[in-house]
């Protein structure tokens, strides 16, 4: 068993097919179908059904697949560490939203002052997508305020946040100290898109209360949505951070909400069998500096 055949194994997993890995791969579907073969004979285990044409992944299979990521991945790693004749160490950092929003600008910024030589990639997207790209090694690590499913992951939280209800400055709530939550469900909601964390705890908030949302425009875009409410479009929920400068102006006013609290903590994200590297543990200590 080579890293060929791990190559080979995660791009059929990937596409769901043979002739799709083939053709990705630049060899013949014969060679692909050999490699796997080699693969199960080698483990004596099935790691693919065939269902209407498409190859699904077995219970072993998905195993193989979290490990031979990662395999590859170090592998990958070591190729470009040792052929380098200088190397120039990059670290690829994943954000969900509001945490890329509110902090990574801050973190980076502050982490390539004392480590100059030192580079940063970095993706911004809602928990789910970011969750995705860290199990497929794609990503170190990343930070995120939504919840993570996969119990591959591990999360470190590094510091808290809460999520608050805005209205525009001439929002007909924009007058009232309190609301209640029956009150609440009944206005018209500017909510991120599903998959994000902000959403996920706010929903999941409301339906244990047995309430059901009227959401009227959903949208990925922080900024798009505090001009929204801004504009009288509806209401949100957002993280206090995003916000801060617009409520100290006036242009957006909080509105509290009997009974309802939503406090959650942002968190650093990594596969369990990642290699903490130095600049990774580096990066964390500014993470964590925040707490003090």
């Amino acid at each position: 068993m080579t890293i060929r055949h791990l190559k080979v194994f995660i791009t059929v997993a990937e596409l769901g097919s043979m002739t799709k890995a083939a053709e990705k791969l630049y060899i013949s579907q014969p060679s692909v179908s050999q490699t796997i073969a080699e693969l199960e004979n080698h483990y004596q285990l099935k790691l693919f059904e065939r269902l209407s044409r498409k190859l699904y992944l077995t219970a072993h299979g998905k195993q193989l697949l979290s490990y031979a990521r990662h395999i590859v991945s170090l592998f990958n790693q070591m190729e470009q560490k040792l052929k380098r004749a200088q190397t120039s160490s990059t670290l690829k950092i994943g954000a969900s939203i509001t945490v890329g929003i509110c902090i990574l600008s801050e973190l980076a910024g502050k982490f390539l002052q004392k480590y100059p030589k030192l580079k940063i990639e970095s993706v911004v997207d809602n928990t789910t997508v970011i969750e995705e790209l860290v199990l497929k090694s794609e990503l170190d690590f990343a930070l995120v305020e939504g919840l993570i499913h996969s119990q591959d992951i591990i999360a470190k939280p590094f510091c808290d946040d809460e999520l608050i209800l805005i209205s525009g400055a001439q929002h007909h709530l924009s007058t009232k100290v309190q609301i209640t939550i029956d009150e609440l469900a009944q206005e018209n909601l500017i909510l991120r898109e599903s998959g994000s964390g902000t959403r996920e705890l706010f929903e999941n908030t409301m339906l244990a209360k047995g309430k059901s949302l009227k959401i009227g425009w959903v949208c990925n875009n922080s900024e798009a949505i505090k001009n929204a409410v801004a504009s009288n479009m509806g209401v949100s929920v957002i993280s206090k951070l995003a916000v801060e400068n617009e409520l100290k102006t006036g242009r957006l006013v909080q509105i509290d909400v009997e009974g309802l609290k939503l406090k959650r903590q942002f968190c650093i994200i990594y596969h369990k069998n990642k290699y903490i590297s130095k600049q990774m543990k580096d990066f964390w200590r500014f993470c964590f500096a925040g707490e003090d």
